[in-house]
């Protein structure tokens, strides 16, 4: 409390948020993609369209999914916070839309060269049951991101559990953006550019970031991996409620990422990982392409809503490639989980994070300078 109470009373809610309305209009509008390629998906169970022309239109349906947003966000003077919700929105929808159409190709490919065996299979695979609106929609809100016909349910909703988690859920909410407003704002205002200056002040303040930074992303994990998703879970009945496991104890890297955000690496596995293998591409070769397409991703859920194409976002993520070969390699000679991890551990909290809300920060600060 070196600065006495700092919150302030338009933290939630002001009158800058009113002038948000575009990317709240683009974010309501969003759902016309997704019914767009429903349609496209019934037009091919018909064979009113031949494959070809399936492909076409499912790359014309995700690419503007993504550019819509884009271009509502760059034109307009909007906050960051929303830009970054608007972003993050439109990737969760761009990755159910990829899967959509990817799975619905394989069942029509499966259902093709089914020319032997069961005949109530063949018939099942060509006239799938799943091409439904409420299909559909129950794939866009369910938690998951790769799409299948069917999913696990439960039984029953348990209200008073959802209850006891919103709870939780507002109350971690809070304690983030007190953490925000209290001890992170004063020291990044009161910081210089991490890459130009005083290099020992510059590493002062990022370690004096390390530790507010690491407990506002350990909140915000909490909250949305395990208390929304699973609250939305339970909402929809949905059975498989796998949405982390134990990252903490990572021993390498690579191992993190495949477990810090359990739907986002089941997509990667499904859709890029696997189809890279079948196509040739060598292990080393599809995990490149992965952490690729991640860094884009990060990078266009950054960069787009700060106005800022510096590619931090973007090179931050893919130096986790070295760190990887680095990390395995230390795992393998010394036999010890302790190292993998604190290293880990080392750039995930004192270096990573820190050092990316200063070079957004300062970037952002001298951009609006600039335009002053």
């Amino acid at each position: 409390m070196k600065y006495g109470l700092l919150i302030r009373a338009g933290f939630w809610f002001s009158s800058r948020s009113l002038r948000d309305w575009p990317l709240l209009m683009c974010c309501l509008t969003l759902p016309v993609f997704p019914l767009a390629a429903f349609v496209v998906e019934r037009l091919v169970q018909h064979k009113f369209i031949s494959e070809s022309i399936v492909v076409l239109l499912h790359v014309i349906i995700t690419t503007s999914e993504v550019l819509y947003p884009i271009f509502v966000i760059l034109r307009c003077d909007s906050a960051v916070l929303s830009g970054l919700a608007l972003m993050l929105f439109t990737s969760i929808i761009w990755l159910k839309l990829v899967s959509y159409a990817h799975t619905n190709y394989d069942l029509r490919t499966l259902a093709e060269s089914e020319n032997k065996g069961d005949g109530s299979l063949t018939t099942k695979l060509e006239n799938p049951q799943n091409i439904t609106l409420k299909n559909m929609a129950y794939f866009i809100v369910a938690p998951t991101l790769c799409y299948q016909p069917s999913y696990p349910r439960t039984a029953f909703i348990r209200k008073g559990w959802i209850i006891r988690q919103l709870i939780k859920l507002v109350i971690f909410t809070g304690l983030m953006g007190f953490i925000i407003e209290q001890y992170i704002n004063p020291i990044v205002k009161n910081s210089q550019h991490p890459l130009k200056g005083n290099f020992l002040y510059a590493m002062e303040r990022v370690l004096k970031l390390s530790v507010p930074t690491l407990y506002v992303w350990l909140c915000m994990f909490y909250c949305l991996f395990h208390l929304w998703l699973n609250i939305l879970a339970e909402l929809l009945r949905f059975g498989d409620r796998e949405f982390y496991k134990d990252w903490w104890n990572a021993k390498t890297i690579e191992e993190y990422w495949r477990m810090w955000n359990m739907p986002v690496h089941k997509w990667m596995v499904r859709h890029v990982y696997l189809p890279c293998l079948r196509n040739g591409i060598p292990k080393s070769g599809a995990i490149m392409i992965s952490f690729l397409v991640s860094s884009l991703f990060h990078e266009l859920c950054i960069g787009i809503p700060c106005h800022i194409f510096k590619f931090w976002a973007f090179i931050g993520i893919m130096f986790q490639v070295p760190l990887v070969i680095l990390t395995n390699y230390l795992q393998n000679k010394f036999q010890n989980a302790m190292v993998g991890n604190m290293i880990f551990w080392f750039f995930f909290c004192i270096l990573g994070q820190p050092m990316c809300v200063l070079l957004y920060y300062h970037d952002i600060m001298n951009q609006k300078g600039r335009m002053k």
